[in-house]
């Protein structure tokens, strides 16, 4: 008798969740992707910020660009940061929105979230991370004002879904800012990817 398998979407998750769970627990080791600080630096963090901001954050970082610093962030939002991982960006957020904005992050690995709940306890700052999926926020309905996306589409096979998501948690005339990597020619096989490619 044969075994089930699981559908590829579901492996593809088990595979992210498994590499960013890894990133978050054993950063200073190889990863399948950058990680940390010589990362954050690369895409544009300045050094001067990442020196004040919890290691814990800084040290697991694994964002694809600096979109936290260039997003255009109103004083006073409430904002959400999809894919919050070790908690940099919304650290970042906190301080732009100031005392009366708040910042939400919500990630699928606990592995990250306990990072991202260290530093936000060593900052103080004004941010509530959760754990959730990106395709099914616990979020009511317009109750954003800004959603930061920094390199989660490529990596969940469910863009429909969380796209949709963040046009019904999105308030009417907010903004989402979202970065991703995007190749610049044709794969080979883009019908097959080793769990090693998605990350390449």
């Amino acid at each position: 008798m044969a075994v089930p398998t699981a559908p590829p979407t579901l492996l593809l998750r088990s595979a992210v969740q498994r590499a960013y769970s890894a990133a978050a627990e054993r950063p200073a080791e190889k990863q399948a992707f950058p990680v940390g600080r010589i990362l954050a630096e690369r895409l544009g963090y300045p050094a001067e910020l990442l020196d004040t901001l919890p290691p814990v954050a800084v040290d697991a970082f694994a964002g694809v660009s600096n979109v936290s610093i260039s997003a255009t962030i109103p004083a006073g939002s409430i904002v959400l940061d999809l894919g919050c991982g070790a908690g940099l960006d919304s650290l970042i957020l906190a301080r732009r929105v100031g005392p009366r904005g708040y910042v939400i992050g919500i990630d699928f690995s606990d592995s990250m979230l306990g990072r991202a709940r260290r530093a936000v306890a060593q900052a103080s700052a004004n941010v509530t991370p959760c754990r959730a999926d990106a395709e099914q926020l616990p979020l009511a309905l317009a109750s954003i004002d800004v959603a930061l996306v920094n390199g989660i589409f490529n990596l969940n096979p469910a863009r429909p879904q969380i796209f949709q998501e963040l046009a019904r948690v999105l308030r009417p005339g907010g903004a989402v800012f979202s970065a991703e990597l995007i190749l610049m020619e044709a794969v080979s096989k883009p019908d097959h990817f080793t769990e090693a490619e998605w990350f390449a």
